[in-house]
């Protein structure tokens, strides 16, 4: 795999002028042990102002360097305005392309047309850029403001964890009436998986944490989520976050006919909408009668075609469908994080882009219809449908998680189980089983800011835990040399984890 860490280092001015230090510097050390008369008065005044440039002094507030903040600071905030606007936008343009083949698309009962969903987009576009834009802005000032105040090597060890966690409520610029419970809970899952990471490698915590290191821990994850999601998907899609449920009814193929009866027979109660199945199987060209006295709900879930048929032509569909979401997954950050590598090696990025594209959707149109397959077995293997067996059915598609990329699986099993959780306290609280809080309106900020905060001292204190895309892309946005890299070590030497 290339180093891509070169390439960040060459955007950042910071980390050049940090290497040509290192460089000078132990140029100058070496030649003044030998003996040698090279190095000039003149040129230990330049190290000597280069060296304050990079490293505020731990002596006074009057080292502090505007020049160097504001570079930083214009730096970080634009790069981070681009990654979010380019993965949202990218997101946006795909959403927006959809919703050509249909001219209009009802919500909450009325008409969306084309250019208020083009509107919406850039907005989302604009807060979302502005949120990590101003992320990444407020974590460089006052992770430059701390160092100059107190000294970059005294404060080290917590001027991270207090800069990331005041930069966590830039979170509010998305929306400050919207709630983002998805995003702060699977950021906490990050940052508790890097936290786990440093307990592994840790010889006080390392008996404690090993269990931790299982190397098939993610698909358990998976299947652990996908009987949470998938059973909600069925049962209660009110307890999910509404873009996720609108996911899920994409790429569950199914009418909301079909599920409200699916839920019914599973609930025990009696069904009230046969006739709208049926009608919507006819738009079909399907004709089929429903048993009111039906205990399996097969023909219910795939009209007039067998299991094995149904889950085959169910494939090839969720598979086309599948294909338009990882485009914008892929190429995007291909084209931010290999932008250099793009002119030198296109065909190489662009073929692992396109086979990381086929790879991806074979998993989600296996997630998805193995769910259907497992759920018509356990059907027919028992002869009834409830919610045990619904639960049941879901649990083993998570197993498809196994035809993605290793290093993947974590983030998919953790994207997952946030919205697992998410869903599932949602059901808890609606059968009135939590106690209710009306103090702290927006939790969701607290839990993303105490994330990073864990996030970005882990980044400036425990680079090894980072996979090496990650510690790229951070590098690249923040610019900010580990602390262990202050005696002189060059920031490309710092070691990767790869596990």
């Amino acid at each position: 795999m290339p180093s891509i860490l070169a390439q960040s280092e060459d955007d950042s001015g910071d980390f050049r002028l940090f290497s040509a230090e290192s460089s000078d510097a132990s140029q100058a050390e070496n030649a003044t042990n030998s003996g040698g008369r090279s190095t000039s008065p003149r040129r230990k005044t330049v190290l000597s102002s280069s060296s304050a440039s990079v490293y505020p002094c731990s002596c006074s507030s009057s080292c502090f360097d505007s020049e160097k903040l504001w570079r930083r600071l214009v730096m970080a905030s634009s790069k981070g305005f681009a990654i979010g606007a380019g993965l949202k936008g990218g997101l946006a343009v795909f959403s927006v392309l959809a919703r050509f083949k249909n001219r209009r698309r009802h919500r909450r009962g009325g008409v969306v047309m084309n250019g208020e969903a083009i509107g919406v987009a850039v907005k989302e576009t604009l807060r979302y850029g502005l949120f990590l834009g101003s992320f990444a802005g407020t974590f460089v000032s006052v992770d430059e403001f701390i160092a100059a105040l107190g000294g970059k090597h005294r404060t080290a060890r917590w001027r991270s964890l207090l800069a990331g966690a005041v930069a966590g409520p830039s979170m509010i610029l998305t929306g400050y009436d919207t709630q983002h419970t998805s995003l702060a809970i699977y950021i906490l899952m990050r940052a508790m998986v890097l936290a786990s990471r440093c307990g592994i490698k840790s010889k006080r915590f390392g008996g404690i944490c090993k269990p931790l290191s299982w190397s098939h821990g993610d698909l358990f994850l998976m299947c652990l989520s996908s009987s949470q999601i998938l059973s909600a998907y069925i049962l209660d899609q009110e307890s999910l976050p509404v873009s996720y449920k609108s996911f899920l009814n994409k790429h569950g193929g199914k009418d909301s006919s079909i599920l409200q009866g699916v839920k019914e027979i599973a609930s025990g109660m009696p069904f009230t909408n046969l006739e709208a199945i049926e009608k919507h199987y006819k738009s079909l060209g399907v004709n089929i009668k429903l048993n009111p006295e039906m205990k399996v709900p097969c023909t219910m879930v795939h009209g007039d075609e067998s299991c094995t048929s149904h889950v085959l032509s169910f494939l090839a569909e969720a598979y086309g469908r599948a294909l338009l979401v990882y485009l914008p997954v892929y190429l995007i950050p291909a084209l931010i994080v290999h932008r250099q590598g793009l002119l030198k090696r296109p065909y190489t990025i662009l073929g692992k882009s396109f086979f990381g594209i086929a790879r991806s959707s074979l998993f989600l149109s296996v997630y998805c219809s193995s769910a259907w397959m497992w759920t018509c077995l356990l059907f027919r293997i028992f002869k009834t449908c409830n919610i045990p067996m619904v639960a049941m059915g879901t649990f083993p598609p998570g197993l498809a998680l196994a035809i993605e990329k290793k290093t993947r699986r974590i983030e998919i099993s953790l994207y997952c189980f946030a919205r697992a959780i998410e869903s599932f306290f949602a059901c808890l609280s609606k059968a009135d089983l939590l106690p209710k809080s009306t103090k702290l309106k927006r939790a969701d900020v607290v839990v993303f800011s105490f994330s990073t905060a864990i996030i970005m001292h882990c980044y400036a204190q425990e680079r090894e835990v980072f996979r090496s895309k990650y510690l790229n892309v951070l590098d690249w946005v923040f610019g900010v040399p580990s602390p262990t890299d202050l005696d002189g070590t060059q920031v490309s030497t710092v070691k990767r984890n790869e596990v």
